[in-house]
């Protein structure tokens, strides 16, 4: 039985927050009365994720899911409930805890900017207590798994993004962390350099069976390393579950691209019920539901001479942009 490797109950996390009345006078006035309230960016919110999991959490900018993983990290102290990480209270930040996980963040970096990766790989080995003959090793397969043995010897500031991100990722992992969270690790690269990252994950995951905790507004990482998402509106869950259960909620219908022989059948269709979307000219665009498909492909090709026909999902981008804006799913 697999087990619960992250158990988050009732969780709620509020700032203080200052204001002030524009210009001079306000300034002055806040120096002497400081006005502050609270604001809460986290509702009570309760989560379980087994070992092994790849998780994506989904939602605007501004909803929580950055400040849901610091606190899964330790970074930032709950307000109220309760968080075990590997049977760890994060915000104690334990040794042996810290051994257990790493942060990635796409906007932040840690490789020192005028020295070759390398000597930030070390640093970090010895921070974490390994030899040198076991930090070359790790350092050997996980460059070998990233494909980056020639950039481990140029200095940072002249490796490109997509270089440059595949390094702090082998620093990242060079202690071996079985918890990965992950923010927007893609953030900046190209379509190559994302794929490459995206390949590297999944074996990584394979491998070591690491769980992976990720938020990402580039879509093909959610659809392409995660089952299961959890998704936040304005600090609350609105869904956990299954990623494909979802989509399928979400856009309920198909479309289907009719290619008619004749302008004539074109225009018959219209006479059966079918939901235009578009048409132009013998080409035709409807939209059937998914517990519809099969009779409705059964009428059309029994009335009608039909050139070609494709069935398309709708954009994962335009299904996805309905869960940032729904506060329950």
């Amino acid at each position: 039985m697999v087990k619960n490797i992250i158990n988050v109950e009732n969780l709620s996390k509020s700032f203080d927050v200052s204001s002030k009345e524009p210009g001079l006078k306000g300034t002055i006035k806040h120096f002497f009365i400081r006005k502050t309230k609270s604001l809460k960016v986290i509702k009570d919110i309760s989560f379980e994720i087994k070992e092994g999991e790849i998780v994506g959490f989904l939602g605007a900018n501004g909803a929580g899911k950055t400040t849901i993983l610091k606190m899964l990290c330790g970074l930032i102290y709950p307000s109220k409930g309760s968080i075990l990480v590997s049977g760890y209270s994060p915000f104690r930040r334990k040794e042996n805890f810290l051994k257990k996980i790493t942060l990635i963040m796409g906007q932040k970096q840690q490789l020192i900017w005028d020295l070759p990766p390398i000597e930030s790989f070390y640093l970090n080995a010895s921070i974490y207590d390994l030899d040198k003959f076991e930090a070359k090793r790790r350092i050997k397969k996980l460059s070998d798994m990233l494909e980056i043995d020639d950039e481990l010897y140029i200095p940072v500031r002249k490796l490109s993004l997509g270089q440059r991100m595949k390094s702090e990722l082998l620093a990242a992992l060079i202690h071996e962390p079985n918890i990965l969270f992950l923010d927007e690790p893609t953030l900046g690269l190209d379509i190559n350099a994302q794929r490459n990252l995206r390949k590297f994950l999944k074996k990584y995951n394979k491998e070591t069976n690491a769980t992976i905790c990720l938020t990402s507004h580039y879509m093909k990482d959610i659809t392409s390393l995660c089952k299961r998402v959890i998704c936040v509106h304005n600090g609350s869950i609105s869904y956990d579950g299954e990623l494909d259960l979802l989509l399928k909620k979400l856009s309920p219908v198909k479309e289907i691209l009719i290619v008619f022989r004749s302008d004539e059948d074109a225009l018959k269709l219209e006479n059966y019920g079918f939901t235009i979307k578009n048409k132009i000219k013998n080409e035709i665009t409807i939209n059937v539901e998914n517990n519809s498909i099969t009779s409705s492909l059964k009428t059309i090709f029994n009335n009608f001479d039909i050139e070609d026909i494709y069935i398309n999902e709708p954009p994962i981008d335009e299904v996805i942009g309905k869960i940032l804006i729904k506060k329950n799913i």
